[in-house]
């Protein structure tokens, strides 16, 4: 399993040419995407969203939050946050997602590369 985050899947969705579009395409073609809840609520959002795009996001797997996740996230978050780097909520919460289901994020956000570096999540 892969979790797939809100800028690689908007990109995918769209069109768009990169390293993390291809690996969005390979998570879909073997059956390995999944969404950290997150990004379901932002995607979903999208008061422009197809009707066959919500469809299929309300059909990928949910990387569902286990208990004391909430608290494990705060923690990953103060942990970010004590060395003077940016920690958005919506990140750190799906970053907490991919952590606790042990997958790692695709995404061509550059501020989870503080995460990869100091909380253990695995990029692609």
């Amino acid at each position: 399993m892969i979790a797939i985050d809100t800028s690689s899947l908007i990109a995918y969705l769209r069109g768009d040419a990169g390293s993390d579009v291809e690996s969005v395409d390979e998570a879909f073609r073997l059956n390995q995407a999944a969404l950290p809840p997150v990004v379901i609520t932002e995607i979903l959002s999208d008061p422009g969203l197809d009707p066959a795009v919500a469809k299929l996001i309300q059909e990928l797997p949910i990387l569902e939050a286990h208990e004391g996740y909430w608290q494990r996230a705060a923690m990953t978050r103060a942990r970010i946050l004590s060395k003077r780097l940016r920690a958005r909520l919506a990140d750190t919460l799906i970053t907490q997602s991919c952590l606790d289901h042990e997958v790692p994020l695709i995404t061509r956000d550059a501020d989870f590369r503080h995460f990869a570096a100091h909380a253990g999540l695995i990029l692609v």
